[in-house]
């Protein structure tokens, strides 16, 4: 799993532990970051690296943890996992189960496969009821599939950090606004926003921009970036309560976007003005922030276009975005208004983890 599917299940695995408390659940997950995420909320001692699908490196997961239930969040459909796993006692089921429009047609190509590993899960739960039919069109049994609703609708928000605190004393000290919070930007994003945030600064010379890279990679190659820009930046790891008014603060840390998302007046989620498919615009709805984003949100379709149809939502080119934003700052009654209409979507979509948590309930008690 990565961040964004650990966030999304953490609700989840509170509700089942909840509902079985004599079981024990244990979370892996396929990424750095996801990993790290994962042990600071689940603990170290129950979260691990998901095995690479190869027999000789599943086997000895499956001997030492030998569950009884196997859950699989979204799609990753690994072949050798998904036969051995029932092997061994294991039955397999798959949550906020989804097909992207970027992996529908190689599932499709490849469905005669794809089918013999489907056949492995007794219950598949769908994020939308398009992803349900695309499922059962790649080889899932029809009677196995349901729709419940997608998970990250009801991701709670974040605890309060001691990093949002400071920031928002330091900045109302300082009379440092608006905000902008730039999250999940992907290489080729990072130089547009500063431009579009030079083009702010001309209007409203003490704003601020909060700026967080997606992969921790690329934090230093941001920093080389903002170096060479003519606006003053720091990184959160060096920030020591410094004047931000008309500057840059550098997210160079994990798991702080979502909270920080709370001191935004517009909100920015990136992976979308390049073609990178889009991050989760859940977050920010949280908190009733206006949302910006580009047209390149193919990973999040189905949310996306809920939101535009219920006018939550503004959608830009990369020429357009500074003219977005100014646009926005100029009317508070729109963009707050923009803010309410996100974070009424959010609450209306809400309910898919306690439907997904009574049926893996169900399943566990069928013998």
């Amino acid at each position: 799993m990565s961040v964004g599917e650990v966030l999304a299940i953490a609700g989840l695995v509170a509700e089942l532990e909840r509902r079985l408390p004599r079981h024990s659940l244990f979370v892996s997950t396929t990424t750095d970051t996801g990993q790290a995420l994962a042990r600071k909320r689940f603990g170290e001692n129950r979260v691990f690296y998901f095995p690479m699908d190869f027999a000789f490196a599943i086997r000895p997961y499956l001997r030492a943890l030998r569950p009884e239930l196997v859950i699989i969040a979204e799609t990753e459909f690994w072949p050798n996992f998904m036969r051995l796993a029932p092997a061994s006692g294991a039955r397999i089921t798959v949550v906020n189960a989804r097909i992207s429009d970027r992996s529908w047609p190689r599932y499709r190509r490849f469905r005669a496969l794809i089918r013999k590993a489907l056949a492995n899960v007794e219950l598949f739960l769908a994020q939308t009821e398009e992803d349900a039919a695309r499922l059962r069109a790649i080889g899932a049994c029809a009677e196995r599939v349901r729709f419940s609703g997608n998970l990250k609708f009801d991701m709670t928000s974040p605890a309060t950090l001691p990093i949002v605190d400071s920031l928002r004393s330091s900045m109302a000290s300082s009379r440092s606004s608006p905000v902008l919070v730039c999250g999940s930007t992907v290489d080729g994003e990072e130089q547009l926003l500063i431009k579009a945030f030079e083009r702010v600064l001309a209007k409203y010379p003490r704003a601020v921009m909060i700026l967080g890279p997606r992969h921790p990679e690329r934090f230093s190659v941001v920093a080389a970036l903002l170096e060479q820009m003519p606006i003053r930046f720091y990184r959160r790891s060096e920030w020591q309560e410094q004047n931000l008014a008309g500057g840059i603060l550098l997210l160079d840390s994990i798991g702080d976007l979502a909270a920080l998302y709370s001191l935004a007046d517009i909100a920015f989620v990136g992976g979308s003005l390049v073609p990178g498919g889009g991050h989760n615009i859940i977050e920010p709805a949280h908190y009733g922030v206006a949302i910006v984003v580009g047209r390149h949100t193919e990973n999040f379709r189905d949310i996306v276009n809920l939101f535009q149809n219920r006018d939550a939502i503004r959608t830009v080119d990369s020429t357009d975005l500074s003219t977005m934003f100014l646009l926005l700052l100029a009317n508070d009654e729109e963009r707050k208004a923009l803010g309410r209409r996100a974070a009424e979507t959010l609450r209306s979509q809400m309910g898919a983890t306690a439907r997904t948590a009574e049926a893996i309930q169900e399943l566990l008690a069928q013998k």
